[in-house]
């Protein structure tokens, strides 16, 4: 007789943790001006080998939430809070030690900005070697070999050779190439790219994308992909965060922020995104700025943006902050219900 039929209840096994779980991160920076909110009670999840898009526009809190992930703002004067558990260690209480042993061989990071991310008076293969000997035990020799290889794997041609030259001799789309090789040299199980593909050209754009999600499989690893292009979003990304104020306003599986878009931020991004039937028309930009994150208004932060506000009874949109709610793993922050949104859209 087996165990399961000697027990009266059968005890259901716990679900598996995320390996990545975001509790309510905020970030706020006191300045003379008062208080910054640039994130805001930020939630949610990933699982290795799945990728998450961030976008919003510029100012919505995409870069601060992956430098709090990174613990690059432990130091500063920013007050972070939340958790953001990764495989059980919370990244905002872990000390700085603690962040300097993840950092590179647990988590990697592609920064924006590769010719200002990588120093000007060192070598690219040096730079890359130097992230490998921090965490592994290994000579210079190894080191240099491994580098060389991982050049090679990201596609530089002559690996050997432009190991020893310096950030300036390369071109964007090569820069480029080497800040991935150095996020992954050591082969980390979540890497979080911010704007990996900006001021690249649509080739070597497209390119990059293609040896991202190769090497992704590879190794089985986690991707938080921050970008405002939502081309990028709909060709690799598993899931969709979408930012704005400092909140997110909506999130879920990417066809379904594409195809069953529930919140009116988000349909304004889609709306604005030229097509081939606008390319030589108008576009349809969102109207207005975004709020100050100095001072956040009171209701909805988009409701001075929305052209929905008015639709909702008693003025809400400007009195009542809506609160997120999520349904099948498609959530909103909207006063209007997303059948509601597709009503008044289909009515129209």
């Amino acid at each position: 007789m087996t165990q399961s039929q000697t027990s009266p209840t059968a005890v259901a096994a716990p679900e598996p943790a995320a390996f990545l779980d975001v509790r309510n991160l905020s970030v706020k920076f006191p300045t003379d001006d008062g208080v910054v909110s640039a994130v805001n009670g930020m939630d949610f999840t990933l699982d290795r080998g799945q990728t998450l898009g961030i976008v919003g526009e510029s100012g919505s809190g995409k870069s601060v939430t992956s430098q709090a992930l990174m613990g690059l703002l432990k130091g500063t004067s920013a007050q972070v809070t939340g958790q953001a558990l990764f495989q059980g260690k919370d990244l905002v209480t872990l000390s700085e030690a603690g962040m300097r042993q993840l950092r590179g061989r647990n988590i990697g990071m592609i920064f924006q900005d590769p010719l200002s991310a990588l120093h000007p008076f060192y070598t690219v293969g040096h730079q890359i070697a130097e992230a490998y000997l921090v965490h592994n035990k290994a000579t210079k020799k190894q080191a240099r070999a491994a580098a060389v290889d991982m050049l090679g794997r990201v596609g530089i041609p002559s690996p050997d050779m432009r190991f020893d030259e310096y950030p300036h001799h390369f071109s964007g789309g090569m820069r480029q190439r080497a800040m991935i090789a150095m996020a992954l040299i050591c082969e980390p199980e979540l890497l979080i790219a911010d704007e990996p593909t900006t001021a690249l050209d649509v080739t070597v754009q497209a390119q990059i994308l293609d040896l991202m999600a190769e090497l992704q499989q590879e190794t089985n690893s986690a991707l938080i992909l921050i970008t405002h292009d939502l081309g990028v979003v709909a060709e690799v990304c598993d899931d969709v965060l979408v930012m704005y104020g400092g909140q997110c306003v909506e999130s879920g599986p990417v066809d379904e922020i594409f195809y069953d878009t529930r919140h009116p931020y988000t349909l304004g991004l889609l709306k604005s995104m030229p097509t081939l039937t606008t390319a030589s028309g108008k576009l349809n930009p969102i109207p207005g700025s975004p709020p100050s994150l100095l001072a956040l208004p009171q209701g909805c932060i988009f409701s001075a943006r929305c052209e929905y506000a008015s639709m909702v009874a008693d003025g809400l949109c400007h009195k009542q902050r809506p609160e997120f709610t999520a349904e099948a793993g498609h959530g909103t922050r909207c006063h209007l219900g997303g059948e509601q949104l597709l009503t008044i859209r289909t009515s129209r």
